[in-house]
């Protein structure tokens, strides 16, 4: 199938500009296309209450963003944004995506502001991820009502982190992660898998940007073999979490997504893995600006509100 005709028009206008690729640009001019692309987009949803917090982890501190919805929340969803490790950031279009995502899944939803590379590479954004979400975890009686599902869940970079979150949990048998969430994510560092090499991927990301990403974030590619680095090769995907794998058709990291749902269901791990038809990387995150995002927005809170739905009833 062919990309979609608004994120035809969008990419057709970004050429328009004639800005350099990613790949030829630093990392503070990337980071520039954030404010951009959060002015198209507008401010989100109100919401039944925003409150910012600043967290100490390992090597610094940063902030979350902890999100409540009008009336009681029916579980805690720890959001981690994508980027490539490198930019993004909570304050930007991600605010608004929370916000849907708030009010769509009736959640308390926290944003986890990992501090980026390459000023901060490997593992600074794996290490502050976890104390957000310990953090989240030693309160989730305060952000929902007790025994509520605690839910990792991110896009692209995120989507990685969320992975390696349950990962994490589960080599230290803490928290108990009862679902995952993850969008077209990164889950394994090689770049030659066939989805990589298709002309048609190559649009909002291209092989080139990951190849751009993985040297900031992690320069030395022996240690890009880590499962915290990427989790598909873990020794075992035995115990983790019910997961949501939700990959973009047109989308150089199509394979290692659908990879990463194998890997879970050989492991006996329930998974449902979609597929956003006609859509490239990165459409996830264009609320209010490719009609994609909204689709995609809606696909995930029905995933969740079930597993939420059926999570009550086990526990009943």
């Amino acid at each position: 199938m062919s990309l979609e005709p608004a994120s035809q028009a969008f990419l057709a206008e970004l050429a328009e500009s004639g800005d350099p690729p990613m790949h030829e640009s630093t990392p503070a001019v990337a980071r520039m296309s954030g404010p951009i692309l959060s002015g198209v987009s507008g401010p989100g949803p109100e919401v039944g209450s925003v409150r910012n917090l600043k967290l100490d982890g390992d090597g610094g501190s940063f902030r979350v963003r902890v999100l409540r919805p009008e009336g009681e929340p029916q579980a805690v969803l720890i959001y981690f944004h994508g980027g490539g490790w490198v930019i993004g950031d909570i304050d930007l279009q991600y605010d608004h995506l929370a916000r849907k995502l708030t009010n769509l899944t009736n959640s308390t939803v926290v944003l986890v502001n990992y501090r980026k590379a390459p000023e901060h590479p490997f593992p600074a954004a794996i290490d502050d991820s976890f104390t957000g979400l310990a953090w989240a975890a030693e309160h989730a009686d305060e952000l929902a009502p007790p025994g509520a599902p605690l839910i990792v869940a991110g896009d692209s970079a995120g989507g990685n982190i969320a992975a390696v979150m349950t990962l994490r949990a589960r080599e230290k048998a803490w928290p108990r992660i009862d679902y995952q969430v993850l969008v077209y994510p990164v889950t394994d560092c090689d770049l030659d898998r066939p989805s990589y090499h298709v002309p048609e991927n190559q649009l909002m990301l291209r092989r080139d940007s990951m190849l751009w990403f993985w040297g900031h974030y992690l320069p030395d590619e022996s240690a890009r073999r880590r499962p915290d680095a990427s989790p598909l090769r873990a020794g075992t995907h035995e115990g983790l979490p019910p997961a949501l794998v939700y990959v973009a058709e047109l989308d150089p990291l199509h394979d290692e997504g659908v990879a990463y749902a194998e890997a879970l269901r050989a492991a006996g791990v329930p998974v449902a893995l979609e597929e956003a038809e006609g859509q490239m990387h990165g459409y996830f995150q264009m609320v209010n600006i490719l009609p994609g995002a909204e689709t995609g927005l809606e696909l995930v809170a029905k995933h969740v509100n079930e597993f939420v739905a059926r999570f009550g009833e086990e526990s009943a």
